[in-house]
């Protein structure tokens, strides 16, 4: 069967026809032509004849629906519609503005509004002449060829001198060592308050920030406040999605000591323990609630609920126990060496 679909020739309508008068079977013709069933069903159903399936008709019918004229695009350059988003675009409006103001023009009318991105096709599959150079001019950065971003690196609040996950050293990966985190927010009702989660990955250990808002200032704060809470030999990475709150990633290292890595975008698997946690942390503070509602004690309290319960990765031991013993060795290394 050809990886490209061609349209039914007239030897083959021909076939059709007579297989089709000696009562064979749908799957037989097509399969007599090396073409789809669903093919030979509706090529069937689309031009019947009196007496049944007739090739001179169907082919006729075929070349007639093929220079039919199609329905015209919306942004035709003849047409209202077009002329008003030429209108806005000669006063420097954007795509984006163009499409919104529409979309408040003309609420209930599907006809009168399109979207940013058929402006944008409007503009650059306009036949090569004056008209389009001019509406180019109006854009921007008058690029004269358009590139998806599919082409390339999609650049859209990118993280400067992020560390990605993949160079994470492999003491991280194999949770022996204590002192690696993974980190992320939780939202409140329309995500108009946060609290910051952070799990420490060997022993399982929740720490819970308050956020005054999900602005880069406030993350870097709370969790510089959190983080300094624990001993400096607990501090050694944190593992966070590419959130834009992380764009002060620099500064909490600076003031923690402790190094960020990156996970891959749309990968919450790269940080389980933090996806998990999360999930039970819904128990105490439900999606939809409000969070600023939450002192710093308050999440405190409720770390301290969530780091005594066994768990059973842990051999059934709970966070605060096996967190706990970690100190307790470091401590021992420490007296040692003095």
């Amino acid at each position: 069967m050809p990886k490209i679909y061609t349209h039914l020739t007239t030897q083959e309508r021909a076939v059709v026809m007579t297989m089709r008068d000696d009562q064979c079977s749908i799957r037989s013709i097509a399969k007599r032509l090396g073409r789809a069933p669903s093919s030979i069903s509706r090529e069937l159903h689309r031009a019947p004849g009196g007496n049944g399936y007739d090739a001179n008709l169907a082919h006729l019918q075929s070349g007639a629906r093929r220079v039919a004229p199609r329905r015209l695009p919306k942004l035709h350059a003849d047409g209202a519609l077009f002329q008003v988003v030429r209108h806005y675009l000669k006063e420097l409006w954007s795509p984006q503005q163009i499409a919104n103001i529409l979309r408040a023009m003309w609420p209930d009318d599907s006809d009168k509004t399109v979207s940013h991105e058929t402006i944008y096709n409007a503009i650059y599959l306009h036949p090569r002449g004056e008209l389009k150079r001019e509406l180019i001019a109006c854009l921007r950065h008058h690029n004269q060829i358009r590139k998806p971003r599919s082409r390339g690196v999609d650049r859209r609040g990118q993280i400067k001198d992020m560390q990605s996950i993949h160079i994470r050293p492999p003491e991280i990966e194999d949770r022996l060592i204590p002192g690696h985190w993974e980190g992320d927010l939780i939202k409140g009702e329309g995500n108009r308050s946060s609290v910051g989660t952070l799990v420490e990955r060997t022993t399982r250990f929740v720490v819970l920030a308050k956020m005054d808002n999900a602005g880069t200032r406030s993350v870097v704060d709370s969790f510089s406040a959190v983080l300094n809470r624990q001993p400096a030999e607990m501090r050694k990475s944190m593992t966070y999605d590419q959130g834009r709150e992380m764009h002060g990633h620099k500064i909490l290292t600076e003031r923690t000591g402790v190094q960020i890595y990156f996970a891959d975008p749309h990968s919450p698997w790269q940080r389980g323990s933090n996806e998990n946690t999360n999930g039970l942390l819904r128990q105490y503070m439900p999606k939809g609630s409000d969070l600023s509602i939450y002192s710093q004690a308050d999440l405190d309290a409720i770390a301290l609920s969530l780091n005594t319960r066994p768990r059973e990765t842990l051999g059934w031991k709970s966070p605060l126990v096996v967190y706990t013993e970690h100190m307790a060795r470091l401590q021992l290394q420490a007296d040692s060496i003095h």
